[in-house]
């Protein structure tokens, strides 16, 4: 049996629509061995399923070894730890009591924040505090040292 180039090509197809939603860079290889085999099948060089099974598998394989790593880091969103990393350093005001190793609210740039205590100690409902760090959408707090 004997796979046409449209078959592959329709299989570079959907494995690139697969890696727009699952944003894995595992189907990405897929797609680039299904059109490298469609190439090849086209062209007349694989002209069996066993040479089109071991064409996709090899160039996929390939593929995914030497530039999968290369291609995460390209494509990397960013850490989301730097992506909050200008409101350390800022103060803003608890809303909502820190508790002992809980969660609290505080406002900072008009908006209501998720906080915890940098010390895991109780900040009260009014206290200024500075932000340390953000963990996630959670801020790290401690209180406005006093003068």
């Amino acid at each position: 049996m004997e796979f046409s180039a449209q078959f592959w090509l329709l299989l570079a197809v959907l494995a690139l629509i697969a890696e727009l939603f699952t944003i894995s860079f595992f189907f990405m290889f897929l797609a680039v061995g299904a059109a490298v085999t469609a190439l090849l099948t086209w062209l007349g060089i694989t002209p069996g399923a066993a040479g089109q099974f071991l064409s996709f598998s090899l160039v996929s394989l390939v593929s995914m070894g030497f530039f999968r790593r290369y291609a995460v880091r390209l494509f990397k969103k960013g850490d989301k730890r730097s992506e909050y990393r200008d409101f350390e350093g800022h103060r803003a005001t608890v809303i909502e009591t820190i508790p002992h190793n809980g969660e609290g609210r505080i406002q900072y740039r008009g908006t209501l924040w998720i906080a915890v205590s940098e010390d895991n100690s109780p900040i009260a409902e009014g206290t200024p505090v500075v932000v340390k760090r953000m963990d996630g959408i959670k801020a790290v707090v401690a209180p406005v040292p006093q003068d």
